[in-house]
């Protein structure tokens, strides 16, 4: 294995730790589902880490990205699910309730969290054209898969520590507030995310 990791580390950290389609939905479903929603939505965006890693490494990424007709209809497909998501947290922050009834407060679901990963075209282009660089020379799908271990620790930690600090400690701030507006902005941010990777 001729992993690069230090130099993977430094690529790495920028996006693990800005604000995204993992961020806003991590922070969303801690507000709905607490510790439980948290961790079904880190679960399902390492899942959908670790398809990026199988994909590239069987070439399948590759052969995805040399079709532009294939990675346009992704690409699109892709936006369009984050333009949802993004509009279901909007919906979610505008309707949310001083006294939540039982069933108001849905945390995104693994499924959910995992297609927000895999339709990403950022974390497609991530994977295709950094990850690949720090693969090795021969780029197996076990350097791949290593790579992204290392990717969903970092990512892990980043968004258990973030969320503590901004959801579970805030006992002063109302949940009902909270939830307004975390959900509100992160739809908000994951709309304009979205139409930037499709306008790129």
């Amino acid at each position: 294995m001729d992993i690069n990791l230090l130099g993977f580390m430094p690529a790495l950290l920028p996006v693990a730790l800005s604000p995204g389609a993992s961020f806003t939905l991590v922070m969303s479903s801690a507000l709905a589902g607490g510790r439980k929603g948290l961790f079904k939505t880190l679960a399902g965006t390492a899942l959908g880490i670790y398809t990026h890693a199988l994909l590239i490494g069987l070439g399948i990424t590759a052969a995805i990205a040399s079709s532009p007709a294939i990675y346009g209809v992704l690409k699109i497909a892709g936006t369009l699910y984050l333009l949802w998501l993004g509009g279901m947290l909007i919906r979610s922050g505008w309707n949310a309730k001083q006294y939540p009834t039982r069933n108001s407060q849905t945390p995104v679901t693994l499924k959910e969290a995992w297609l927000a990963n895999v339709l990403n075209p950022k974390a497609i282009v991530f994977y295709l054209t950094v990850v690949s660089r720090f693969a090795g020379t021969s780029g197996g799908v076990g350097n791949y898969l290593t790579l992204a271990s290392v990717h969903v620790a970092v990512m892990s930690i980043w968004l258990i520590v973030i969320s503590q600090i901004l959801v579970f400690s805030a006992q002063k701030a109302s949940p009902f507030v909270l939830k307004k507006y975390v959900n509100i902005t992160g739809g908000a941010l994951l709309i304009i995310f979205s139409l930037h990777s499709l306008l790129r």
